[in-house]
């Protein structure tokens, strides 16, 4: 065997995935198990899901695809109706196959392989360091992130992208040597996310630049490129494809001022309301987030992890400096490099902190890792395990307090013992056409009779234009009228949009009681009420 001089320390992380132990099977096994078993508890425990976007698309999305609802409604989730459907397939089905809480305990357990892969990671990263302690640490640290938990046994695709995410990342750094075909697959796993779900783009770049500090970077650059542009396609190209004949835009209705389609403006559709000021007011998020300031979010959180890693990865240089001592492994940069690289397009692109889930999760090892290496810098002499008991037992306390710190966001949740099942008036018995005022009202679509219509002529990312495909396919389907008439739908307590059906010369007519419909968040309602012509 090769001898290793003490100041190549770092790289003994390298050595310490290169082969097989005893028992590795049983112990794959049992962190599987485990990682599965602690996400259907803490799913079973939060209750159903009943998150605003499984209202709006997620539900409709999938259930439109099945039924052939993409050539009969309008949009009725807005702009989202054209974001790729397959990656909520899996919780759709969970819904409607089992009783609602075994369906959020399975999703739950799903999702908590994101824990297996961060034990993975972090015993990679870690190599000799990694002991009880501190990959007990990682897991907290990864497992009581607040997003995480908030999305755990929910239809929410970012916690479940996540994992290939995570896979592709660890399956690269965990290469002893620059083979091909291991980076190949970790572009095939990131570009799957990125096909399900185009916010992945952000870690797509950032594993493009952690392959540029790999020991062959060209080759690592161009094996990646070509898994990823087949995990893309594989996901997401028959969607894009789709987009691209019916619309002229293959990411309609994003980048719509690079692929211009005459059904909206020719502009690219963004969310950008949590983007950041500036430069100053970018680098001050993490601090926000560490006293419950939940500027890149819609509902409240509080996150000490993004905090932490301000603070110590400027330390962890300044040791190293001062030292004049290697305390960063390639693998070591190649984490970080991934974890600036992909933290910094996600702020300039989006800021919305659900997105940077996979994120959240790295911050256990990387936080870990940090702690070791200036514990590594700090010692006047390197052992060659770089951690001792007292040190081991340090690094887990300081992962705890973090950890303890956080405070999860709830995206709406129901208990278990009032799942959802509303019940429909009878006036309602019939196939109607409904004429949706507000968002998120797509999900009782498939709660209505069969061969009802439903059309959205209110959402303000993506109007109605005059003689456009929509708009003709809503006034050939009011000429048509359905045995259970015409209603508007909208939820009780918002400002009504009398404007919007005024533009198809109609109103709420006033000599009929309208309905009501129990909202899937608790308390909320959806009101159906009937249209009649304005005589215009």
């Amino acid at each position: 065997m090769t001898s290793i001089s003490t100041h190549e320390l770092p790289f003994l992380a390298d050595a310490a995935v290169a082969a097989p132990r005893p028992h590795d099977r049983l112990r794959l096994f049992l962190v599987v198990a485990g990682a599965m078993a602690i996400g259907a508890v803490y799913a079973g425990w939060a209750g159903e899901d009943a998150n605003w976007d499984w209202q709006n698309y997620h539900e409709y999305n999938v259930w439109a695809l099945l039924n052939g609802r993409y050539d009969h409604d309008v949009i009725p989730p807005g702009f989202q109706t054209h974001f790729n459907p397959i990656i909520y397939f899996p919780w759709y089905y969970l819904r409607h196959a089992l009783p609602p809480v075994i369906a959020g305990m399975t999703m739950g357990a799903v999702h908590g392989l994101n824990l297996a892969l961060v034990y993975w990671l972090s015993r990679i990263v870690l190599g000799h360091a990694a002991n009880t302690m501190t990959v007990v640490a990682a897991l907290l640290l990864a497992a009581l992130g607040p997003m995480t938990l908030s999305e755990v046994g929910t239809s929410f695709s970012d916690i479940l992208t996540a994992i290939p995410i995570i896979a592709g990342l660890a399956l690269m750094l965990a290469a002893d040597e620059p083979r091909p075909i291991r980076y190949i697959v970790a572009g095939l796993l990131v570009g799957l996310a990125l096909g399900f779900k185009l916010t992945n783009i952000v870690f797509a770049i950032g594993l493009a630049g952690a392959a540029l500090a790999a020991a062959r970077p060209l080759m690592a650059v161009t094996c990646l490129a070509i898994g990823g542009a087949i995990g893309t396609i594989m996901t997401g190209g028959v969607w894009s494809l789709m987009l691209w004949r019916e619309f002229g835009n293959p990411f309609f209705p994003l980048l719509n001022s690079l692929f211009p389609s005459p059904e909206m403006r020719e502009i690219t559709l963004l969310d950008r309301q949590f983007i950041p000021k500036g430069i100053l007011d970018g680098l001050a998020y993490p601090f926000h987030w560490l006293v419950g300031n939940f500027r890149s979010s819609e509902l409240p959180f509080r996150d000490a992890r993004f905090a932490m890693l301000c603070v110590l990865l400027p330390i962890a240089f300044i040791a190293q400096i001062k030292y004049a001592r290697a305390i960063f492994s390639r693998r070591d940069l190649q984490l970080l490099i991934f974890f600036v690289t992909s933290y910094a397009v996600w702020l300039i692109l989006f800021s919305i902190q659900r997105y940077a889930v996979a994120l959240e999760l790295l911050t256990g090892p990387l936080i870990v890792l940090l702690l070791v290496r200036i514990v590594t810098a700090f010692r006047s002499t390197i052992p060659t395990h770089p951690v001792n008991q007292h040190a081991s037992r340090s690094i887990f306390i300081i992962a705890a307090i973090t950890a303890a710190w956080s405070q999860p966001t709830d995206w709406w949740r129901r208990p278990w013992s009032n799942p959802y099942a509303p019940m429909i008036s009878s006036r309602l018995s019939q196939p109607a056409t409904y004429l949706l005022l507000d968002k998120p009202l797509a999900f009782v679509a498939p709660l209505l009779p069969a061969g009802s219509r439903f059309y959205t002529i209110a959402d303000l990312a993506l109007p109605i234009l005059p003689a456009g495909k929509y708009d003709n396919r809503i006034r050939a389907g009011l000429k048509e009228p359905l045995p259970g008439g015409m209603w508007e739908m909208h939820i009780k307590g918002r400002p009504f949009r009398a404007e919007a059906l005024a533009a198809y010369d109609l109103m709420i007519d006033a000599t009929q009681p309208c309905v009501e419909i129990e909202g899937a968040q608790l308390g909320s309602t959806n009101v159906a009420c009937p249209l009649r012509s304005t005589g215009s």
